[in-house]
């Protein structure tokens, strides 16, 4: 195909969404060299997957973050991990991708490319592929850079069973480490703040350490990612789903000492700041210790903890106790606190 996008200095205008030429080579030397695979490769508006044994999980979700690159990762690969980590967890083993970009006018190629190239490499990373997707372009000032939505397909093995209508009382409720690196990072960037040790995003795939779970203790309750809303909204919406009250006790909460000083610097409560690397996992109490050891044993599950157990509770509240000794509700996150976080 004659011409040649310019990736140094060229930027994305309205022909490369029109279905024509430009659209094109767009797709062809940027998106196709770098997500190359046999079934992406085909050319077509579908992808033909093999039927898997097992029963399908899928999900989808929408990438709108600010600012598209941040300490530890950029949108590209935070679209993989984030719809990679929903589909894990029910259990499943992610197998495809799908991916939507929305463009505006007038994003250098430069920036759409290392987009492309992160989310490739995180692809590869996870061993999921994009199969198919689609891009639009629209007008300058109505698309604040760039968009991606993602949908994942992955495959629960029969007899499995994680959900979280699953927590029963006596559970007990752990965390995969430390809380509210991702928020943060996405603060401190996007208001130039400087920290005396940077602060990096979490953004990470968690189905390897999903499945290592899995095959220590197999009869796991519940698993779920604390992205927006952070840990307190997530047991909040685990103790509704499953119709039971939950106490955790706060010193054992693993918060890193600088997150802990942005958030106080900030007004934030690092209990409802987003995460992209970290899961909530509830299982029996007298298994608890053996899944503890298979987390912590997987390079991302090192700084795992036991945070604390399921109840009975008609009111389905989630109670903390405090550092001090005194016990308050964990609420929902109320409002936006941080908008644009994923």
């Amino acid at each position: 195909m004659a011409g040649r996008l310019d990736l140094k200095h060229g930027a994305v205008d309205m022909s490369h969404g029109s279905g024509g030429r430009a659209m094109a080579q767009l797709i062809d030397q940027l998106f196709r060299k770098h997500l190359d695979n046999d079934l992406l490769a085909r050319g077509d508006d579908q992808a033909l997957l093999a039927p898997p044994a097992g029963r399908l999980a899928m999900s989808t979700d929408g990438h709108v973050i600010s600012p598209l690159f941040f300490p530890g990762g950029d949108i590209g690969s935070l679209a993989v991990h984030g719809t990679v980590n929903d589909v894990a967890m029910c259990g499943a083993r992610p197998l495809y991708l799908a991916a939507g970009f929305i463009l505006e006018e007038g994003l250098a190629l430069a920036e759409l490319a290392r987009i492309v190239e992160s989310m490739a490499a995180a692809c590869n990373a996870c061993g999921v592929p994009v199969v198919t997707g689609d891009t639009k372009v629209v007008e300058r000032g109505k698309g604040d850079g760039c968009f991606i939505t993602t949908t994942g397909v992955g495959v629960v093995p029969e007899g499995l069973d994680i959900s979280g209508a699953n927590a029963r009382p006596g559970d007990a409720i752990l965390v995969s480490g430390h809380i509210g690196d991702h928020g943060v990072a996405i603060m401190s960037k996007r208001e130039n703040l400087g920290f005396e040790t940077e602060i990096h995003s979490d953004s990470q795939a968690l189905h390897d350490l999903v499945a290592a779970m899995i095959d220590a203790v197999p009869e796991i309750h519940c698993l779920r990612d604390p992205t927006r809303g952070g840990l307190a909204s997530t047991l909040n919406e685990l103790a509704q789903q499953s119709g039971v009250g939950m106490q955790i006790r706060e010193p054992t909460i693993p918060v890193r000492p600088e997150v802990a000083a942005a958030c106080e610097l900030l007004g934030l409560d690092a209990l409802n700041v987003a995460n992209e690397g970290k899961l909530v996992a509830i299982c029996p109490a007298d298994q608890a210790e053996t899944l503890l050891a298979a987390m912590r044993g997987h390079p991302k599950g090192m700084d795992a903890a036991i945070i604390g157990e399921v109840f009975e509770d008609p009111h389905h509240f989630v109670q903390m106790e405090t550092a001090f000794g005194g016990n308050r509700i964990v609420d929902w996150l109320a409002g936006e606190q941080l908008p644009r976080i994923c």
